[in-house]
Parts: structure tokens; sequence; C-alpha cells
């Protein structure tokens, strides 16, 4: 069975390590013409679901040092409001460590460069760059072929889109797919730590993720720090590594990017500037320092003391829900599919683990235990069910989070805070 992946992402990338661990022949076809190509941007938090995937499809040594090398995003979650007055911590105190081996449990802040580099790991002569995919054709013998800007083509027994939102492939296959969007817009930016910011930075932005919830808008913040002695695993898997074609000394550089503080603002379209997310970095900087001025002292300054140059901004959209019936032997996962907005960080994630479900069903094909269309039906079925859960998920939080009702948000942090007080309750409810 030879399966063509359209699109070297993290899912498409992810699937290409289990297929090839499984022994099954796979050719992974990415627009980029290199894989140094758009690495900017923050780091990825692999949460459990992630890590399972990718603990699933990777070789031992690769997740090894995936481990080694991320950083730590701390413990917990914290609610707060915009004076930084705690309403609810959940999982920050009395808990076991955890082990970030355990795959199940454990949480990582990977830079992107890394994880690329690992992705590729092992796999750099099936991957092939440069390759614009511009539409597939079936043949009479059961095989799809991939059709490229380039003139080329490439046949396969299955392929799978992998191509991110506004997929190309998984548009020809399912033309009603579709996506909306929603009224909210999103500022990201990062406070990097040195012995000046850490003097001023509270304790709160230092140990964990946090939610406030002021009286309009919204800020998500998290801590990625990196985890101690990285080298060690490193020079004790060096062989394991430079026989999978990576260099040990070059991935510690690149795994150390500096310790930061992340954060991104979201609000309500209608109450900002118009065009608001095409402003230019300074503008929007100069945006949230304005609308930000009446809060806690520490929260303006760490968005005032960000780099415009490293703000990211961005209008949100999802995909809308479809119904799939029998497969054929095109298929697809991740964003291509069921994408959605960022918040909450579940879209990578959501990927690996399509990424994981869809390697297990072709590899039962390969080995003789199931028929490919019931096999890659199954698959769809749960991949949608579990990916539009998801996105409906996304969207409620993003509604929540710009909601203009001051009724709602009133309601929320009054919520918030009973949950804090009545640890029973918070511990129930954050539980579910």
């Amino acid at each position: 069975m030879r399966v063509g992946v359209i699109g070297g992402g993290i899912g498409g990338l992810c699937l290409a390590q289990g297929l090839r661990k499984a022994g099954i022949e796979v050719a992974v076809y990415e627009r980029d013409r290199t894989p140094e190509s758009r690495l900017q941007g923050f780091r990825l938090n692999i949460e459990p679901i992630g890590g399972t995937a990718l603990h699933a499809c990777l070789p031992p040594a690769l997740w090894a040092v995936l481990v080694a090398t991320a950083g730590d995003s701390g413990r917990g979650i914290g609610f707060l409001d915009e004076q930084m007055r705690s309403m609810i911590l959940v999982g920050r105190d009395g808990e076991a460590p955890l082990d970030p081996l355990d795959p199940a449990t454990g949480e990582h802040a990977v830079s992107r460069v890394t994880l690329r580099r690992l992705l590729l790991a092992g796999v750099q002569d099936v991957v092939h760059f440069g390759k614009e995919f511009t539409s597939f054709t079936s043949g009479p013998d059961g095989t799809v072929s991939a059709h490229f800007a380039d003139g080329t083509r490439a046949e396969a027994d299955v392929l799978v889109a992998a191509d991110g939102a506004n997929s190309r492939a998984w548009a020809q296959l399912h033309p009603e797919a579709g996506q909306i969007e929603l009224p909210a817009v999103a500022v990201g930016g990062k406070l990097y730590l040195d012995e000046e910011t850490l003097g001023w930075l509270p304790d709160t932005l230092l140990s964990g993720k946090n939610i406030f919830w002021p009286r309009r808008d919204f800020l998500f913040t998290a801590v990625f720090r990196r985890r101690e002695n990285p080298e060690s695993v490193v020079d004790r898997l060096g062989p394991e590594l430079r026989a999978l074609g990576l260099d040990p000394g070059r991935l510690l550089t690149e795994s150390t990017d500096r310790d930061y503080v992340m954060w991104a603002y979201i609000a309500h379209r209608d109450s900002m500037p118009a065009d608001f997310s095409r402003l230019p970095p300074e503008d929007a900087h100069a945006t949230l320092a304005g609308r930000t001025k009446r809060w806690h002292p520490a929260l303006h300054r760490l968005i005032t003391s960000s780099y415009p140059d490293d703000l990211f901004q961005t209008a949100f959209t999802a995909a809308r829900p479809l119904s799939l019936g029998p497969a054929t032997n095109v298929t697809g996962l991740g964003d291509a599919v069921h994408h959605m907005p960022p918040v909450g960080g579940l879209g990578g994630n959501t990927a690996l683990r399509d990424a994981q479900h869809l390697c297990a069903a072709l590899t039962a094909v390969h080995s003789g235990q199931r028929e490919l269309s019931d096999a890659l039906t199954e698959y769809e079925q749960e991949m949608v069910k579990h990916g539009f859960a998801t996105v409906r998920e996304s969207v409620r939080n993003t509604e929540g989070a710009i909601t203009r009702n001051r009724v709602v948000r009133t309601a929320a942090r009054t919520f918030f805070r009973t949950c804090g007080a009545i640890p029973p309750l918070g511990r129930a409810v954050f539980a579910a």
C-alpha cells in the first residue's frame, strides 16, 4: 500500500512517522520550498492527546528528545479578573507531580523549529518540498493521482488531505465543506524572561496558564520555560539521532530559544478599530495599551513591554460541520477537515490525534485485518465526530471570551468566584 500525504505540517508528518514505523510506503508533498519556511511564531503546547499520538508514532529516541528539549508551561490554570484578583485556581497545588515522559499526562511547550526537525528525522527521504497540490484524479485501477502546480503528478493507493484550512484536496472531495467567520479578533505577543523582566513580573504570570476575565475582552497568558539539562539526553541518544539524520549539536542550539511569557488578547471585532486584524503592529500595540491602561499595572506592562515585531494578529474562522458517507481512498485529517479558532490550543493536538487514528486504520489494512473502505469509513466517522465536537468547544470558548453582554460576563465572574470559594464545587466543575 502506498500512501500519499498532501501537507507537511505536524499532522501530516506525524502520520508519515507512524506509517514508516509500521512499514508502510508513504510520501509527503509540501508546498513550502524548504523545511525552514514558516517557523516563526509561538511554541506549541502539546496536551496529553497530542503527546499520546506523538509517543505512538515517533521512534522512542525522538520522543525522548522531544520531552527533554520542550519547555515547561507550568501546572494548572488560574481564572482571574483584570486586577489580578484570583477567582479560582485549577490543578496548581496539592496534586502529585506529573511525569513528563508519560504521554497520558505530560504537557510540553515545544519549539516549532525543534518539532519540525524531529518530525522530519528519519523520513526526510520521502518528504518532497516545493510541491503545490492542485487536484487529484482517480484511476481505473483504483489508484489516485495527485497533481501539482509544477506539472508533475504522483500516484498512491490512499491520498490524505493534511494541507490545513482551505485545503484544496478536501474541498475537491467535499465541495459542500465550508467555513464560518467568527466576530473575533486576536493579538498574540511574547515578553522574554530576563533579569529585568523577572524583577517585576508577578509569580502568577510565572507559574502556569492564566485566563483573565475582564469586564470586556479577554486575556490568556502562559509561561514557557525550558526543562533543565536536555544536553544529557541528546548526548546519550547521539548515535540513534545521527542514524535518523539529525545533528545533535544543531538540535540543541535550535531548541534553546529564550524563555518567555506568551499572551493572547481577544476581543469582539465590532468593539475594535475597523480592519483591526490588518493594522500595522505598532498601531495594534497602541490600541491594546489604551484598552488595558486601567488593568493591573503588571498586565498593562506585560502587553506594552512586548515588542511590536513579535505580535501576531488574526481574525477567527471555524469549519462548518458536515456529514460523511462511505469513505473513498481519499481522506483527510486535522485543519483540512475541522479547523477551529485557536482558543484553548486544541487544533494542533486534534490533528495529531487524527494522525494516530488514521495510522492505526491504515496499519490494520496493511496487515490484512481490515478492508480499506471499512477501515477508512470507521476512521472518518470517529474523526468527524471528535473533530467537530472540538470545533464546537473552541467556538463556545471564543464566543464566551468576546461577549459584550454585561450580564453574561458578570455571571461568569460570579460563577468562577463561587467555584473558588467552594472547593468541592470547583473540583466537580473543572474535572468534568
